[in-house]
């Protein structure tokens, strides 16, 4: 099977490794076991990196983001436990991604309308999402009352080995503007 890639920004260190002591702790292991808010998901990112170069100038272009991450949420349709982020940044970010790509695929919560966010466990047989959304609202009770805020200078490549495995990143593309 191929490697799958996304686009993405990384937490600060500590955030990363609260998050990750968080998936340790309920034996989470996911595709989003490596912190991070997707600024372009995986559709119409083709494993021959077609795309990259394009990707990387509109990076470039972008100035550095300002980031907001608070307290946990769930997706509506029950997709995830999420950290919630604050950032017109992000948006503009992912819009101008998808304006430079033109993925011939995109998915439905992509475009100006995305919801970002840091995903903390992704639904899948036998998570109780619900039940870790109570954990988390006692662990990251902190964010709700006082969010993090972060400038990220650049955005990562992460990749996937095939199904199963986990997005980890592979690069760093620094954002200029």
């Amino acid at each position: 099977m191929s490697p799958s890639y996304l686009l993405a920004l990384l937490p600060p260190p500590e955030l990363a490794a609260r998050v990750q002591a968080f998936h340790g702790a309920h034996g989470l292991r996911d595709a989003a076991a490596v912190p991070h808010i997707t600024v372009k998901a995986r559709s119409g990112l083709d494993a021959e990196l077609t795309w990259a170069q394009r990707a990387r100038e509109a990076i470039a272009a972008h100035p550095p983001v300002t980031v907001t991450i608070g307290g946990p949420r769930l997706f509506g349709n029950g997709s995830a436990l999420y950290l919630h982020v604050d950032s017109p940044d992000v948006v503009r970010l992912h819009v101008a991604l998808l304006d430079a790509i033109q993925p011939t695929q995109r998915f439905g919560y992509e475009g100006p309308h995305m919801t970002p966010h840091l995903s903390v466990a992704l639904a899948r047989k036998g998570v109780d999402l619900p039940a870790l959304l109570a954990e988390a609202q006692v662990i990251f009770a902190d964010l709700e009352a006082d969010p993090v805020t972060f400038t990220a200078p650049g955005v990562a490549l992460m990749r996937k080995p095939g199904p199963g495995g986990v997005y980890a990143p592979v690069e760093a593309w620094p954002l200029g503007g």
